[in-house]
């Protein structure tokens, strides 16, 4: 069966659990077999990412209008 259908049949099986035992098991598989899209940013994305959030907790942040019109 090609992948594609394989998802399409997989996402059918799921709507039509209504155990919800069942479901949580899929639900923590799944988690566990998507990695956190932390650790697959480098060293550089992340301390980006965390000065700007340090920047928005300093209340530094301009309208996003603003921002389109200085990155144009």
């Amino acid at each position: 069966m090609d992948i594609q259908l394989t998802k399409i049949e997989l996402v059918r099986m799921i709507l039509d659990l209504e155990n919800k035992s069942v479901i949580n098991k899929v639900w923590a598989l799944l988690k566990k077999e998507t990695p956190d899209f932390w650790i697959t940013l480098s060293k550089e994305q992340r301390e980006e990412i965390e000065l700007g959030i340090a920047q928005l907790d300093r209340g530094e942040r301009i309208e996003f209008n603003d921002f389109l019109k200085k990155v144009s």
